[in-house]
Parts: C-alpha cells; sequence; structure tokens
C-alpha cells in the first residue's frame, strides 16, 4: 500500500509539474524549486542522554562494531553524519569553515581535533535507505546540548531517541522530548541495554506513562527494545539466536520504514504548496467563463474593484510603508533584547563554573563556550522564522481581504526569494566576509572567525523564508589566544569569557539587523507585486468582458468553450492532487507498531 501512495502522489506532482509548465511558466519553476528542496534524502537524528549506549546502538544499527566511538569523552559540539558511499572515508568541516580529511576517527570525535561536523561515508546497508545523524553527546540534554540538538532535528525526517533500560525516562530527557513535539512528526523510541536490565519491560510502561504525562502526544509512539552488545556479538560468531535475542532487526525494519514514509510526507507537502497554485489557475478560468458571458454588470463590478484598489494604493501606500517599518523596527529591538538577555544568562552560568573549576578544568573552557554560544544561535533563529511569519502576515493584511490573503502568501515565496537575490552587496562584505551560496541554503562566514549558517526553512503553509537559520562558531583566535595564555588563570578567563561573549553579541547583533532589513525591503517588494498582479488580472478580466461584448454570439461561444476547456484542464489536476493528498492523510506520523518487536515477552 505504502508503495502505491509512493506512486500515486509522485505521478500527482510530475502531471502537476507538466501541467503548470504550459499554464504558468513562473509557477513551475517555483514548484520546481521547491520540489527539488524537499525531496532531499531521508534523514534520522539520534539524540540521547550521555551513557545511554547511542553510538553503540548506531554502530549495531549500521553492522560495523567500532565505526562511532563509544563512551568517548566528546568535548566538542561536533556531529556524527553517517551517509551511503561504495567504501569507508571520513571528512571533518572545522569550526572555520576548512574542511579536512579524517585519518583517525577516534581521535577527532573525542576532541583531540576540533571540528564542527564529522561526516562518515561508508557501504552499511542501512544507510542505502536514509542518513543518520549522531548528535554530540557531551553535556547530554542540558539547555544548551538540547536546543543544537532540537535544531538538527527540526531538519530531519525523523527523530531516533535513546533511552537506557536502567531507568525511566529523566527530566531533561522529558523537557527535551516536550520541546521536540513542536519541531518533529516522527519519533522513534529505542530502549537500550536489555541483556544487562531484566527488568527492560517495567521501565518501558513507566516511560510510556511518563511521555503521557510530559509529552502526549509521543505517548503512543513505538518502543523498541534492543542489545547493541548482543547484536556485535551475532556479527562476530553469525549466531541467528543472538541476532533475534538483540532485537535490532525490527529497529532497521523501522526506520527503513519511516524512511520511506518520510518521502511521501514530504511529497505531500510538495503537492499541497501546488494545490494553490492550481485553484488560481482555476479560479483564472473562471473568471474568463463569465467574462465570455458579456454581463455589463460584471464588468460595472471589476471596474469598481479595480478602481478601488488603484485608489487604495496611491492614497495608503506610504501608510502601509510606515507600517512596515514600524513593525520591523519593533520586532528588531525585541530580538535584540532576546539576544542579550540570553548572552547574558551564558555568561553568568559560564562565569559561575569558572569560579568553581579546579585550574586544569578550565582548558575545556572555550568548548563549553562554544556549545553555549551554539545554543543561543538556535534560539535567535526559531525567533526570527516565528516573528518573520508574524510580520508577513500583519503587513499583507492591511491590503488584502481574508480570502485574498491566504492567495497572496502562497505567492510571497518567490518574491521574497527574487527579491533578496537581487538585493545589493551588504555593506562591509568585502575582505573580511565570504559569503557561498548553494542549493542548500546561504553559509556566511564572517570576519574575525565567527560563523553563520542560513538555511531555507519553512514557515507555514508555502511561505517560504530563505534566511531564517542562524548558526555560530567561537573566533578560532579566540581559542588561539586562550589556549596560550589563560586556561589556568580563573581572572583572566573571566575576562576572556566577557570578551569573547561580546564579539559574538556584536556579531549576532549586525546579523539580525541586516536580516531585518532584508526582510523589510523583500516585503516591501511582494507587498507592491502582489497589488500590481490583483491590478494585472482585473484589467485583464475587463479586457476579456468588453471582448466578449464585442463579439457575435458564435465569438462569444467560442471564447467561453476555451475557457471551460482551461478550467475543465485546471479541475482535473486539481481532483488528482486532492485524490492524492486525500490518500496521504493516512499516513501518521509514526511508524507502523510491530507487537512482535515492541514490548514483546
Amino acid at each position: 500500500m505504502n508503495g502505491d501512495l509512493t506512486v500515486v502522489l509522485d505521478t500527482a506532482v510530475r502531471d502537476t509539474l507538466s501541467y503548470l509548465r504550459t499554464a504558468d511558466p513562473d509557477a513551475a519553476a517555483d514548484l520546481a524549486e521547491l520540489r527539488r528542496a524537499h525531496l532531499v534524502r531521508p534523514s534520522v537524528v539520534v539524540v540521547g542522554e550521555t551513557k545511554r549506549g547511542k553510538s553503540s546502538l548506531v554502530n549495531a544499527l549500521l553492522g560495523v562494531p567500532g565505526l562511532s566511538p563509544v563512551d568517548a569523552a566528546v568535548a566538542t559540539a561536533a556531529y556524527l553524519s553517517f551517509v551511503p558511499g561504495e567504501q569507508f572515508s571520513a571528512r571533518a568541516w572545522l569550526s572555520g569553515g576548512a574542511e579536512v580529511a579524517v585519518d583517525d576517527l577516534a581521535e577527532w570525535a573525542t576532541g583531540r581535533q576540533r571540528a564542527r561536523r564529522i561526516e562518515v561515508t561508508h557501504p552499511a546497508p542501512l544507510l542505502r535507505y536514509l542518513s543518520l545523524l549522531d548528535t554530540p553527546g557531551a553535556g547530554g540534554l542540558d539547555p544548551a546540548h538540547a536546543a543544537i540538538a532540537l535544531d538538527a532535528v527540526r531538519r530531519a525526517t525523523a527523530l531516533l531517541f535513546v533511552a537506557d533500560a536502567s531507568a525511566p525516562l529523566s527530566q531533561p530527557e522529558l523537557d527535551f522530548l516536550a520541546a521536540a513535539t513542536e519541531r518533529v512528526d516522527a519519533v522513534v523510541f529505542a530502549l537500550t541495554k536489555i541483556d544487562a536490565y531484566p527488568q527492560w519491560r517495567a521501565i518501558a510502561e513507566d516511560n510510556r506513562a511518563l511521555l503521557q504525562a510530559h509529552a502526549p502526544r509521543f505517548a503512543a509512539a513505538p518502543w523498541f527494545p534492543v542489545s547493541s552488545r548482543l547484536a556485535e556479538m551475532a556479527l562476530s560468531s553469525a549466531e541467528q539466536a543472538l541476532v533475534d535475542e538483540s532485537r535490532i532487526a525490527g529497529l532497521q525494519h523501522a526506520l527503513v520504514e519511516l524512511a520511506g514514509r518520510g518521502h511521501q510526507l514530504q511529497l505531500s507537502n510538495v503537492l499541497r504548496a501546488a494545490r494553490g497554485d492550481l485553484d488560481r489557475l482555476r479560479e483564472a478560468a473562471d473568471s474568463r467563463v463569465s467574462a465570455a458571458a458579456a454581463d455589463p454588470r460584471k464588468q460595472i463590478e471589476a471596474r469598481a474593484e479595480r478602481a478601488a484598489l488603484a485608489g487604495r494604493k496611491r492614497t495608503e501606500s506610504r501608510q502601509w510603508t510606515l507600517r512596515l517599518g514600524t513593525e520591523i523596527q519593533r520586532a528588531r529591538v525585541e530580538t535584540v533584547g532576546f539576544l542579550r538577555t540570553r548572552v547574558g544568562e551564558v555568561q553568568h552560568e559560564i562565569a559561575e563554573r569558572v569560579d568553581k573549576a579546579r585550574a586544569d578544568d578550565l582548558a575545556a573552557l572555550p568548548d563549553l563556550v562554544d556549545t553555549h554560544l551554539q545554543a543561543v544561535a538556535a534560539d535567535v533563529s526559531q525567533r526570527l522564522e516565528t516573528t518573520y511569519h508574524a510580520i508577513a502576515e500583519r503587513v499583507l493584511a492591511e491590503a488584502f481581504d481574508a480570502e485574498r490573503l491566504a492567495t497572496t502568501l502562497s505567492r510571497l515565496s518567490a518574491t521574497l526569494r527574487h527579491a533578496l537575490a537581487a538585493g545589493s552587496p551588504r555593506a562591509g562584505s568585502h575582505d573580511n566576509m565570504l559569503i557561498a551560496m548553494s542549493a542548500g541554503g546561504i553559509a556566511l562566514v564572517a570576519g574575525r572567525g565567527a560563523v553563520l549558517g542560513m538555511s531555507a526553512l519553512g514557515v507555514a503553509g508555502s511561505l517560504l523564508i530563505p534566511f531564517a537559520g542562524i548558526g555560530l562558531g567561537l573566533a578560532a583566535g579566540g581559542y588561539v589566544l586562550y589556549r596560550r595564555r589563560v586556561h589556568q588563570d580563573r581572572r583572566q578567563a573571566q575576562t576572556w569569557l566577557r570578551d569573547v561573549l561580546a564579539e559574538a553579541r556584536a556579531a549576532l547583533t549586525d546579523e539580525i539587523s541586516t536580516r531585518f532589513t532584508d526582510l523589510q525591503y523583500a516585503l516591501s517588494v511582494a507587498l507592491d507585486d502582489a497589488i500590481e498582479r490583483r491590478l494585472r488580472e482585473l484589467d485583464a478580466h475587463i479586457a476579456e468582458i468588453d471582448a466578449a461584448i464585442a463579439e457575435d454570439a458564435a465569438g462569444r461561444a467560442k471564447r467561453r468553450a476555451a475557457a471551460t476547456a482551461d478550467r475543465d484542464a485546471a479541475l482535473t489536476r486539481l481532483r488528482q492532487a486532492d485524490e492524492a493528498l486525500l490518500r496521504a492523510r493516512a499516513l501518521t506520523p509514526t511508524p507502523i507498531d510491530d507487537d512482535r518487536e515492541r514490548l514483546s515477552p
């Protein structure tokens, strides 16, 4: 059934694209871009507290003992990304943006070599279907690491949450899962170390009860009890009994199924976005059918609407611009204030740790600061995303009623992308600024080593804000200075902390201001474009009525037939899309629960 649904959705998307390329090439180009952005390889983010057997589980799932370093004292905020390839290889991205080959994965993963992300290529069978992202283990799910993990989760197909059978879920784990309910649809739970804890069934039931109380949306999500140790033993001995006892196969199959289901959900999202264009084309054809009737009353109504809209543009456009400027300024002040508060919290928390730390513990201070700054940047990104959407709706609502607003918002994405792409270069973006653009978004490496990353994120319906994500890395020069001079002196460590956080706050404040400036310009263009588009539609409708009035009965019948054919073509594609989306509603946010693998005796 799932395979049939994939075919139905894929066919509907392809047919819609083919139709739009003839009926509206601009809309077709936008949809094709959206399809490329959405139909990425399914990915699963692996998250869990420290010492829960997360890395061992990754190795068991991939069938490669020792691939991901186990029980490593991970000191960095590096992700381990596992992707398919014909042979093993690894590469790392440093905080400054440089890419280097990795010859000793354990050395890099344990923090002896600093990296932001490590990509591991391997021919493991599971990777044919999906990619795995193992989140940093240092600090487990404390607030800073939890914020970083949540930022990764919302970009993934699904979350694999790892707990062990030694005790029920802890409060940090429950807090993380409660926050995750707003970021991810699909969640699978793995209960590790069942070979070491005979009471694992009771622990699993306790976990379900805790989820019902703290994150009820995940209460019915499947739990897969597994033993990574038995899975590793099975790989070396090839004993089927050990394979069965490890229960790893059930979790592997669930992840593969979930990856396929994620592809279906992505197709559904693309088709849902396309539906707005199809409905708009149907409305346009309906308007032409109506115009072919040559009704003088319709002509008068259209002329009145056009005159009213043109009048509003002349008399109220300045008011709209002022309102937009006010909204942008208020949001900028609020966001910068939020940033100031978050950086102040980080400084207070880390300063207290410095006061209590032993001299030899101060060497880890740069890594701690880097992790907290990433968490701050993730929080700011989330706030920006919400703020951008709210501003767009409020400003556009000034010019359009509720019915037209939905259509206008559906067209805003392309206008924003085009406006931002055509924007002038930023002041100061010369010798100390590198901007690299790719299909996945934008990576901006600011001067003095600060790293900011931006990715295209969906904000509600088909509205996309192409600059909604920020990631911040600590200046590489700050590390060097700290390592050389102050790594065992508390007073100098406090001074270094203040300087680095001030620099980070200044860099983010400047970036926030720049992005709000970009947004103000883009929304101004979008608003003007939306009004002009509606005026052109009304002009075309009036011209159609005028032409129909000038025709004889045969000419009007010919016009009506052509418009009716266009409307029927749009309706056919709309029905196809609606039927596919109706079938897609059967997709649930969690994989099918298999009682043979979940909590079976």
